[in-house]
């Protein structure tokens, strides 16, 4: 069955790089690599541009019809947010292109494409690493580019431990961050409720909200305690939802594997 292309590129993109970048995407299951169990991302270099790939895997129907009739596909989303991002004077790597393969009028396929960034390691190395060189003001820079979010009304639903890019300033000695996997997030004036729910994705360990809580309460009107209070016990909800929805999906895979081998 032939799919219907729609596709959009950043406008300062030249004849020739649209070309390579279309044609990458056309033939994305020929390339080499790819990492994902939902999504799949595979990084590129062709001539000057360095690029990732991300190819969102085919919806279920009702998010067919969804996506199609009644609002942007996840390629559309991160594309624009992108953009949006930029706007605000926040980093995340360079938008190029969104495309969206459809047929029946229903979405089908849709691809991600933008720069493929260096950087020096994520949230998550922190949680792991309490030995990190330069832990603790890397952990209080990221709170301030946190907050800074928050103030400019981005509500980052994905704030979670591999989705922010860190990478050392070797003019200024401090950190960038650039956020990814941007398809869910909502623009919006943020209470001292959402902010501290923003947190609540980035880590288990009780020593990292209590120096995250002590960096934010420096830049917001409420106590520290109030700030590490509020933080902490958004973090146990979090984890305590995450912890027994994974045990339900043990146990509902335990099931279908026992049935099958009967």
């Amino acid at each position: 069955m032939n799919h219907k292309e729609h596709k959009v590129f950043s406008e300062d993109q030249d004849i020739a790089s649209i070309k390579i970048i279309s044609d990458l995407v056309k033939s994305f299951d020929d390339l080499d690599g790819g990492e994902g169990e939902r999504n799949t991302i595979k990084n590129v270099t062709v001539q000057n541009l360095d690029l990732n790939i991300k190819s969102f895997k085919v919806p279920h129907l009702v998010n067919r019809i969804a996506y199609s009739f009644f609002r942007k596909s996840k390629a559309n989303r991160s594309f624009d947010y992108a953009n949006d991002l930029i706007k605000k004077g926040i980093k995340t790597p360079k938008p190029f292109a969104y495309f969206e393969y459809s047929n029946l009028k229903l979405l089908h396929k849709s691809f991600y494409v933008s720069e493929q960034l260096s950087y020096d390691l994520t949230y998550r190395e922190l949680i792991t690493g309490l030995n990190y060189p330069d832990y603790d003001n890397i952990l209080r820079e990221f709170t301030r580019f946190t907050f800074d979010l928050h103030e400019k009304g981005v509500n980052f639903l994905d704030h979670s431990p591999g989705n922010t890019l860190i990478k050392k300033n070797k003019n200024t000695g401090k950190y960038d961050f650039y956020l990814v996997d941007l398809n869910r997030m909502n623009f919006h004036a943020m209470s001292f409720e959402d902010r501290m729910k923003n947190f609540a994705k980035l880590t288990s360990r009780k020593d990292m909200v209590a120096i995250m809580s002590n960096e934010y309460a420096k830049l917001v009107s409420e106590s520290e305690e109030e700030v590490f209070s509020k933080m902490w016990s958004l973090t146990e909800k979090f984890q305590k939802k995450y912890h027994k929805k994974n045990a339900i999906k043990r146990n509902v895979f335990f099931w279908k594997r026992r049935y099958r081998n009967c």
